[in-house]
């Protein structure tokens, strides 16, 4: 038993640099008292003794924010950071070395008797505010993003964002002219980096590409034909009109003021 108790502390020394002392980790660290209450809750669960194995789970949720049903199944060195809002449903289970933040559900999607929680596999992550809910699995290494909804199996070592959550794809740098009219609009290129992957921006960014693609060539075309017949006029495509919204996104008068010129200009 003090073997385990050793090995938690020592997971949080691992996970968080914030940690400076074991009575620190011993007195100020919800998700460590949580996940001991939850050992013999589960004991008593296992054991026959329902009720009260519940009701050590509901002292805890009081004491310390973090609700893990006593049926559900934890592994070793499991983590959970800041605990608030966190929720672990009765038939969910959880491999070893895995890391929760504050507000996670692990939950279901049905009131059927049986398998409904999810089964995290080892050396799981799961961000801030993350719902995992269904009876799959989230492959081994596997990293959920903040905030993410996930309804369907995870493959091992995979990342998923986003609502419904996907499989985040290796992301391409954006283009010269995705990132001028980033600068205009107010856009964010930088959401198309691997530093914050984001298949929506990413897809904004890619449609983008084509638009401008497609601009030039009609450009190209429509000069072509003027050279071989004088009759025909030049294209010259309009330019978008941004709203003062898309000027003020960038958040200063500097970035309004060219902004607005360059509207004007147009």
């Amino acid at each position: 038993m003090f073997a385990r108790i050793r090995e938690d502390i020592r997971s949080v020394f691992d996970r968080d640099p914030a940690a400076r002392s074991t009575w620190e980790v011993l007195t100020c660290y919800p998700g460590l008292k949580a996940i001991w209450a939850h050992r013999i809750g589960h004991w008593l669960w296992t054991h026959g003794f329902k009720w009260l194995g519940r009701m050590v789970s509901q002292v805890a949720r009081f004491f310390t924010g973090i609700e893990i049903h006593p049926g559900a199944r934890l592994g070793r060195r499991f983590f959970i950071d800041h605990g608030m809002g966190v929720v672990i449903g009765e038939t969910a289970e959880i491999g070893d070395d895995v890391t929760l933040y504050h507000g996670v559900t692990l939950g279901g999607v049905s009131w059927n008797k049986g398998k409904r929680h999810p089964t995290l596999g080892n050396n799981v992550v799961v961000g801030a505010g993350a719902k995992i809910l269904g009876p799959f699995t989230v492959g081994e290494g596997a990293r959920v993003g903040s905030n993410s909804v996930v309804v369907k199996e995870v493959p091992p070592g995979a990342t998923v964002v986003g609502i419904p959550a996907r499989v985040v794809q290796e992301q391409r740098a954006p283009s010269e002219k995705v990132v001028a009219l980033a600068k205009r609009m107010g856009f964010d290129a930088y959401g198309l980096t691997r530093d914050m992957p984001d298949p929506v921006a990413n897809a904004i960014g890619a449609m983008l590409d084509h638009i401008h693609e497609l601009d030039d060539r009609l450009v190209r075309v429509c000069k072509l034909l003027h050279q071989l017949d004088s009759r025909m006029p030049e294209l010259e495509l309009k330019k978008l009109e941004l709203p003062d919204f898309c000027a003020e996104a960038a958040g200063t008068e500097q970035a309004h003021e060219p902004a607005v010129k360059e509207r004007k200009a147009l």
